[in-house]
């Protein structure tokens, strides 16, 4: 059965939405009044690089089985659809419009999925022994998320790495890292099987006959998702350095003890929290995936890019570590770098 999901969010977002319409789904993308006219009259471009083929295959929306369209936050009605996907950054969901639909995504009670770095509140509630309310400093605005109950919210690990080429409109995706979007089950077994659902759609789908990569899987635990924190952590937020952004690459080879330390430590922090050992990913194959990224990571760029506000799952991290007694020196320093800079932002900003 053909449904009907919401996406906030076009720039990631459009990847999910792609792999979603490939397997017979429409999708509602909620973006910016220019990236929904160019969305609308030129349709969504994801290029993506295949094992064993040269160069990257594009996939143009309009050959999908699934319709991809784009609208603004105040044009959609959340009870309309089967899903909500989030797939934009943290401070965001504080802006005019956003904040109302969000709001109005949660009191609709329709399940939804958050494919962001910076876990929703309400997901966070879900995790045994950790305390919510003391994490709430942590983000942009906390109180975006307090309609919500955690029993309709779940997360899924946003691992494919994906940019918009600066040279080309911004109906454009290009995946660097094709690798699969790994999300946690529902609390509800209905609204599981539905997750279910389209991870066997997306898997049976095919591309001018063609498998392409990026699949969605559903995990029983609600740990999985929270692989990427070491991954954050060892990479992604150590681009942020006092001289300026670095590439993550860079981050994780330049001194590989320290990076292995740092991961493996944020690996402990989830095992303590009650993770297996087989819901996380062992150093090794993150660090192999890190020689692929050549660039800062979004947040690195942001932040030196003059913006005021960031995701902060640097300070997740510590605060959640803090409750369970654990401290990193490397991490502190971290989250003391963007603090200052995020400072320095806001003056000129003002």
């Amino acid at each position: 059965m053909k449904k009907q999901i919401l996406i906030l969010g076009a720039s990631y977002g459009s990847l999910l939405g792609t792999k979603l319409a490939l397997g017979g789904h429409d999708v509602k993308l909620v973006c910016l009044p220019a990236e929904a006219d160019a969305i609308n009259s030129l349709g969504v471009r994801v290029r993506m690089p295949i094992k064993g083929r040269e160069g990257l295959t594009e996939v143009h929306s309009w050959k999908l089985p699934g319709k991809i369209t784009a609208d603004g936050p105040g044009a959609v009605k959340p009870q309309d659809y089967d899903l909500v996907a989030l797939a934009m950054q943290e401070p965001q969901y504080r802006s005019p419009g956003v904040r109302e639909l969000l709001d109005s995504v949660a009191k609709a009670r329709v399940p939804c999925m958050s494919i962001m770095n910076m876990p929703p509140l309400p997901y966070l509630a879900r995790i045994p022994g950790v305390s919510t309310k003391e994490l709430r400093a942590c983000y942009t605005d906390p109180t975006v998320w307090d309609s919500f109950d955690p029993n309709f919210m779940t997360l899924c690990s946003p691992d494919p790495q994906a940019f918009r080429p600066p040279e080309e409109k911004v109906n454009v995706l290009q995946v660097r890292l094709p690798t699969n979007f790994k999300s946690a089950r529902f609390p509800s077994n209905e609204h599981t099987a539905l997750l279910k659902q389209l991870e066997a759609d997306i898997e049976a789908a095919r591309f001018e006959k063609i498998e392409l990569p990026v699949k969605l899987k559903v995990h029983e635990s609600v740990f999985v998702p929270l692989a990427k924190w070491a991954m954050l952590i060892a990479g992604n937020y150590r681009c942020i350095t006092k001289e300026g952004p670095r590439a993550i690459k860079d981050a994780v080879h330049s001194n590989l003890d320290a990076s292995r330390a740092v991961y493996q430590w944020v690996v402990n922090l989830c095992l303590m929290l009650g993770a297996d050992e087989k819901d996380l990913v062992p150093f090794e194959k993150y660090a192999a995936a890190a020689q692929s990224l050549g660039s800062p990571s979004s947040a690195a760029r942001a932040l030196y890019a003059g913006a005021p506000y960031i995701e902060r799952v640097d300070r997740l991290v510590q605060a959640i570590a803090k409750q369970k007694g654990l401290q990193l020196p490397i991490l502190d320093e971290v989250v003391g770098l963007v603090d200052a800079r995020l400072e320095v932002n806001r003056k000129k900003a003002a």
